[in-house]
């Protein structure tokens, strides 16, 4: 089966679908590793890990689409990605599914932000009008070659405008095409109750560690109603947390002896990604 229509079943099942997020290759092979059934790739983590810049629009669509293409070359699983605004207006919104399509990605999502965007959970965001950002669903809608293909529509309007217009926009959005909806940054368990209850759409939710929302586990959101949850930046802290301590113990120790019962091992990297099939690939060419 497609990839994509992998992931809309998935979607679409009654056990919510948990997807965790990876920002390189490597993270990419662990989340498979570890039997998840999709994963997924934000802005955020890809701007940190790429450019060393915090989610304010600095990462560009061909940028991105390198990190996307990269990874879902070395995974099997469907991968959903960040698409930011679209990158424009409805024109390059079309441009920007095109290119996220032809990395064979499973699925991306476009946001209701003013550009530049900025990481949903920090201060002083704006949105667009809804109508410009029908226009957008539908352009991205009309721009994709599979039907399959899944697309998300995601709003910021929460915490510009209040809950009323979020869920609002999120029915709007569903309406124009939308496969899958985003309310971006519940600040209560009540209010993600009142987005399930009022949004007629499957509905994904984001954990953020140290975010503005309630850090609820898969089985918690399900049973509120949504179909799908990410942890986008989850890796991300974990490896900055790790290499910090780590270095901080080669400073104090100069060695890394202390610490090598929290790392991996040289056999264990190199299984990972994939040496000996590749070796046994390569003894085939000369031995056939």
């Amino acid at each position: 089966m497609k990839r994509t229509s992998l992931l809309q079943n998935y979607i679409l099942e009654d056990s919510i679908l948990v997807m965790p997020g990876a920002h390189d290759v490597l993270t990419a092979k662990i989340v498979e590793q570890a039997g998840f059934k999709a994963l997924t790739i934000g802005g955020y983590s890809a701007s940190a890990s790429l450019l060393g810049q915090p989610d304010l629009s600095f990462l560009t669509l061909t940028e991105m689409v390198d990190c996307v293409h990269r990874i879902v070359d070395v995974v099997d699983i469907p991968v959903f990605t960040d698409g930011d605004t679209g990158h424009g207006g409805v024109l390059n919104v079309r441009r920007t599914v095109r290119e996220i399509e032809r990395t064979g990605a499973a699925g991306m999502f476009i946001e209701d932000q003013v550009f530049p965007k900025r990481c949903g959970h920090m201060l002083d965001k704006q949105v667009i009008g809804k109508e410009e950002m029908i226009a957008k669903v539908k352009a991205a809608v009309d721009a994709r070659v599979d039907d399959d293909f899944v697309i998300m529509a995601r709003t910021d309007a929460l915490a510009v405008n209040g809950l009323e217009d979020a869920i609002e926009r999120a029915n709007l959005f569903s309406q124009a095409g939308a496969d899958l909806i985003f309310v971006e940054a519940p600040t209560t368990v009540e209010q993600m109750r009142a987005i399930t209850a009022q949004v007629d759409a499957p509905l994904l939710a984001n954990n953020i560690e140290g975010g503005k929302s309630p850090l609820l586990s898969a089985i918690e959101l399900e049973k509120i109603g949504y179909n799908t949850v990410v942890f986008p930046v989850a890796a991300t802290y974990a490896i900055a947390k790790v290499v910090g301590d780590l270095m901080a113990e080669i400073a104090a120790t100069g060695t890394t002896a202390g610490f090598s019962n929290r790392m991996v091992s040289f056999d264990e990297v190199n299984h990972l990604i994939g040496l000996d099939s590749l070796r046994s690939l390569e003894r085939n060419y000369f031995h056939n």
